[in-house]
């Protein structure tokens, strides 16, 4: 049986408008019924994409005029881990206090609605996407309402709606040049480096930079991954899956729009982004905060990856954005456990953590092991084909570098798990499934890397022995030097103090957004 394209978009959303019309008793049930019932026909489209990609032209129109849905094996992978972490997630919110109605309805029609960004081909109806899907975050992020949530998600959908006019004039002038919004007919129209279409490709790029929360587009995600009293699952999803739709994005648009030579400037500003990321990152004291750093850091990474002109290390970075997804959504939600039952964000007074909360800690554990790239971590896998893409010793240096931070970055976090205070936690059997589904799968993804790769995307990938194990040493060295500038370097120093204190308000991130623009439209025309 042959699934429809349009069903994974509107199922989660039918399912999401149905809970919030049925009683309290059910909902719950229903919610997870949904997110599962999404999760199996995703599935069946990924089967389905193995023997060649999909489209599917909706009311009968075809481009240039109609909607198009388009599936190959990456969006179908994408689809497939975004609906999966959606079910995980719904299971592990079973039971919490603030899982109402309205709740399962937002979540499951951002779970659609992401869908919708993978498998729509047209940048217009992305547009639409785009602003639905910023609506519904801001909604999930002010869902408790007190002042700082209703701030940072107010804070949040300003950002997007600026940056939205972007993407809408660059819309406007692409169509008069090329009058097509078809991101696939525009790659067989764009044949040679055309000046003409350099204003709208800027635009368009400077909006979807955001999204990917490339250097300096990145204020607002911390505000809106770590604000506190967003709930957990909503900040492991905005974190783990939402920001992946900008990445995706731009390796559409980048990909319509190749006859534009534009790799090194975005390698250059993926570099950047990996620095400042973890360096910010460092900085905090706010377990949720150091996360939404951390996120902007391996979004750097990932930016590097697809423009080394590599693709090995394209691929690397493909199965990082999973990977990124899995441990990121274990950490977020694991640390929303914490903070439930330590009372406080602050990681300084966190002790004791793994002797109080054992399987939480241990999945935490392997989700840092992975985002670290340790040996049979997925981390390691993704990692060392972005180090053999880049091919060249200063790449090396430069890799080497930036996940030396980031060692350096949760060897500050995982100071919370020493110690030996307090009686052992009750973690509901949903929540404690959930969370070594999540770690066992940074395992899993680690040590069956390359057949993986292969499964989802038909690739063949060559690990080598030698050079595994090389990378393995590299990074033994590195923990012992992270642990050293930990020691020496980053506790309690007053730089790290001012860095903290650093924030910018709407007019200064609005002033970043022209500030790329002018940039990146100059590196253009003259670079």
């Amino acid at each position: 049986m042959s699934i429809p394209l349009w069903a994974p978009i509107l199922i989660p959303v039918f399912f999401g408008i149905l809970t919030y019309t049925l009683p309290e008793k059910i909902k719950k049930i229903v919610a997870i019924v949904g997110a599962g019932t999404t999760l199996v026909v995703c599935v069946m489209i990924f089967a389905q994409t193995t023997s060649g990609p999909m489209s599917l032209s909706l009311g009968g129109w075809d481009p240039p005029v109609g909607i198009m849905l388009f599936a190959d094996r990456i969006s179908s992978v994408l689809i497939t881990l975004t609906s999966l972490l959606f079910f995980s997630l719904t299971i592990f919110e079973f039971g919490k206090k603030h899982s109402k109605r309205t709740f399962y309805m937002l979540f499951l029609i951002l779970n659609g609605l992401l869908n919708g960004l993978f498998l729509v081909d047209d940048l217009f109806s992305i547009f639409v996407l785009i602003e639905v899907s910023t609506i519904v975050v801001a909604l999930l992020i002010m869902y408790k309402r007190d002042s700082r949530s209703m701030y940072d998600g107010l804070i949040y959908l300003l950002v997007n709606i600026f940056s939205a006019t972007f993407f809408l004039f660059g819309l406007a002038m692409l169509y008069k040049q090329t009058g097509t919004f078809s991101l696939s007919l525009l790659g067989d129209i764009i044949t040679q480096d055309m000046p003409a279409l350099y204003l709208p490709f800027a635009f368009i790029m400077t909006s979807v930079c955001l999204k990917a929360a490339l250097m300096p587009l990145f204020s607002w995600l911390p505000r809106a991954h770590g604000t506190p009293s967003s709930p957990s699952v909503v900040s492991a999803i905005l974190s783990g899956l939402y920001v992946k739709s900008g990445i995706y994005l731009f390796l559409r648009c980048q990909n319509a729009f190749s006859a534009i030579d534009t790799q090194t400037f975005f390698l250059i500003a993926g570099i950047i982004t990996a620095i400042i990321g973890f360096v910010f990152a460092i900085a905090q004291s706010d377990i949720k905060m150091i996360l939404s750093y951390g996120t902007v850091s391996q979004l750097g990474l990932i930016m590097i990856a697809l423009n080394t002109g590599s693709e090995t290390a394209m691929w690397g970075g493909v199965y990082h954005i999973i990977n990124h997804a899995i441990f990121k959504s274990m950490l977020f939600v694991g640390a929303g456990e914490i903070i439930a039952e330590y009372k406080t964000r602050n990681i300084y007074e966190m002790k004791g953590v793994f002797k109080r909360m054992p399987l939480i800690s241990a999945a935490m554990i392997a989700a840092i092991l992975g985002i670290t790239g340790a040996p049979l971590f997925n981390g390691s896998i993704s990692k060392y084909l972005i180090s053999q893409g880049s091919n060249d010793l200063v790449g090396d240096i430069m890799l080497t570098l930036i996940n030396l931070g980031t060692i350096v970055l949760f060897i500050k976090l995982s100071r919370i798990f020493a110690g030996n205070t307090g009686v052992k936690a009750r973690v509901p059997a949903n929540r404690a499934a959930v969370c070594v589904f999540l770690g066992a799968t940074c395992l899993v993804l680690g040590i069956f890397g390359a057949p993986i790769i292969e499964f989802l995307f038909g690739i063949q990938v060559k690990i080598d022995t030698a050079g595994y194990i090389q990378k393995s040493i590299i990074f033994a060295a590195s923990v012992v030097g992270a642990w050293l500038i930990y020691r020496f370097a980053v506790r309690d120093r007053a730089f790290w103090k001012r860095v903290r204190a650093f924030d910018l308000g709407f007019n200064k991130i609005a002033m970043s957004i022209v500030l790329f623009f002018v940039v990146f439209t100059a590196y253009l025309y003259f670079g």
